[in-house]
């Protein structure tokens, strides 16, 4: 595997993915391994965080008292432009099929990937 690129999990305003050296497949989750082919030649790359709504889910109550603040908030799967889908935070007016670009935003004491409608 190439080296690592630092992102959002590490408190950099960045998101990463895996593409395999080996049969192309991408994937959002850092593994040892290609998901698709079992292959370790994987290579990181720095997303440009834009995409499209997959899916989006409003959260009426709070999760845990840290959310609390932040209730309502939604929570989107986005097809990244790259290729891969991810979880995230995003505006509450998102809808299926919206064109989004990511920012980064505090939500209960950690930086997290923000999707909002792009410009």
């Amino acid at each position: 595997m190439s080296g690592l690129i630092v992102d959002w999990s590490k408190g950099a305003e960045a998101i990463t993915y895996q593409t395999c050296n080996a049969c192309g497949a991408r994937q959002y989750f850092r593994r040892s391994f290609c998901a698709a082919c079992g292959s370790s030649d994987l290579a990181e790359h720095r997303a440009s965080g834009a995409g499209t709504v997959y899916a989006t889910s409003l959260v009426c109550r709070a999760a845990t008292p840290e959310t609390r603040a932040h209730v309502p908030y939604n929570i989107v799967l986005v097809d990244a432009d790259e290729g891969f889908r991810m979880m995230a935070h995003g505006d509450n007016d998102l809808a299926i099929g919206d064109k989004v670009s990511a920012r980064f935003s505090q939500f209960a004491g950690r930086l997290v990937p923000y999707f909002a409608k792009a410009k």
